[in-house]
């Protein structure tokens, strides 16, 4: 799960996206998070919106960041921070995702160019 999609989740703009996750809540799929969108979404909670993100996040599986992750997304940066801009953040959600064989549901595919990556959600 990026980022975009759990702050979307959390204050519900987009009825496409409310959706989705309403249909993955009801079915028996596992929905799992990297901590660097728990940072990311931290960083930019408001005060109001505190209760309902450690609700949300209660309700996910956090994966951990471990040494084969920071490899992976290091090799992610060196192939795709000059060519697409990539950063460290999408880059750890992203070897996230692909050594655990997750799917990605992000709004921003653009910022994931890995053929490891599978997306969640397709448009």
């Amino acid at each position: 799960m990026d980022s975009d999609v759990l702050i979307e989740v959390l204050r519900g703009r987009k009825p496409e996206i409310l959706q989705q996750w309403h249909d993955l809540a009801l079915s028996s799929e596992a929905v799992y998070y990297s901590p660097v969108s728990a940072a990311e979404v931290g960083h930019g909670m408001r005060e109001r919106e505190r209760l309902a993100v450690e609700r949300l996040f209660a309700a996910l599986t956090c994966m951990p960041i471990d040494e084969e992750i920071g490899r992976r997304a290091g090799k992610f940066l060196q192939a795709f921070h000059a060519s697409h801009g990539l950063e460290l953040g999408d880059a750890l959600i992203a070897a996230t995702a692909a050594v655990y064989e997750l799917m990605l549901w992000t709004q921003n595919r653009k910022h994931f160019p890995m053929k490891e990556v599978r997306f969640f959600v397709e448009h």
